[in-house]
């Protein structure tokens, strides 16, 4: 097998100046891409901003013998997605690959959360992909090429108290989802990461090279960073799915249908639908839509069948 190389292509990855991230930007580095490296430098709740992480791992990647330059505008601002897409060009004259690992978490459940912490969970993570996405978005089509990874995570599933951090993430698929379709006639890739590591937001720093312990996870950044690397390859073969990645694990996530129950003879009643609960949750003929209109195709078949024509869609 080949190695898997990026030289000639130019990465923007958000949130780069620790953790994951930084993982991220130093194995694209390394295997030859040139990286802007940004990073705001606030705090795990996106509070200040200190621009020594990402200069520090800008110097850590010039001194392996790659290129990098650092940025720290804000992702969460229009004009500081911009300013961030527009490094690239002006340092590297051009954009191939736009990860976006940028994020904060300010945990918080019912009741007590408020829309503050909402909005700021939003602001970043969605909002955030969104902007660098459509500021990179031109340069891609004029290429013809680009490849797009966003951040989700398993917290979209649910704690009792990340109401707000699951919202933003879930968010991001939906945006994945759609921006793919647009991609498709372009050469742009859209796919999503959940990662699985010890981070400051993952509950406590795990350092790259710590020694494993028996018993004990081990989940250092640089485990996620393979699986990302592979996403914003110009061989990825998928588009607009979900991967995570962690602890030496690998694996795709995807979101399901199951096969239901079809009411045929005349309007469904509350009845109807208490009596075929069972049908109605049995996963073992599930489906996974690729995009809406297949989902649509598939949930109204039986009406196709009874003669009721595309037009139902």
């Amino acid at each position: 097998m080949s190695d898997f190389r990026f030289d000639g292509r130019v990465a923007v990855v958000t949130g780069a100046g620790r953790g994951i991230g930084r993982a991220y930007a130093r194995l694209l580095a390394e295997r030859g891409a040139k990286v802007v490296v940004n990073d705001l430098g606030g705090s795990m709740e996106g509070v200040g901003a200190d621009t020594g992480p990402a200069q520090s791992v800008v110097e850590e990647i010039v001194a392996a013998g790659g290129a990098a330059v650092a940025d720290t505008n804000d992702v969460s601002t229009q004009a500081g997605g911009q300013a961030i897409v527009d490094s690239a060009i002006e340092n590297f004259g051009g954009i191939d690959i736009l990860v976006n690992n940028a994020g904060i978490i300010r945990w918080a459940g019912l009741p007590e959360v408020d829309a503050e912490n909402l909005e700021r969970h939003l602001a970043v993570h969605l909002v955030g992909s969104f902007n660098t996405m459509r500021a990179a978005w031109p340069h891609f089509v004029e290429r013809q090429y680009g490849r797009v990874v966003l951040t989700t995570s398993s917290g979209m599933f649910g704690l009792d108290n990340n109401l707000s951090y699951a919202s933003a993430k879930a968010g991001t698929v939906g945006l994945a989802r759609s921006a793919k379709l647009a991609g498709e006639p372009h050469g742009i890739k859209v796919n999503l990461i959940a990662p699985a590591a010890m981070t400051r937001m993952g509950g406590g720093e795990q350092p790259d090279d710590a020694p494993s312990v028996p018993g004990q996870p081990y989940m250092p950044s640089d485990a996620v960073a393979p699986m990302v690397a592979y996403l914003a390859h110009e061989s990825c073969p998928v588009n607009g799915e979900i991967y995570t990645a962690g602890a030496g694990r690998f694996a795709r996530l995807f979101i399901a249908s199951t096969e239901g129950y079809a009411h045929q003879d005349g309007r469904a009643t509350v009845e109807d639908v208490a009596a075929n609960w069972d049908t109605i949750n049995d996963e073992k003929d599930y489906y996974v839509p690729s995009d809406l209109m297949a989902w649509s195709g598939s949930f109204l078949k039986h009406q196709f069948a009874q003669g009721a024509g595309p037009a139902a869609l």
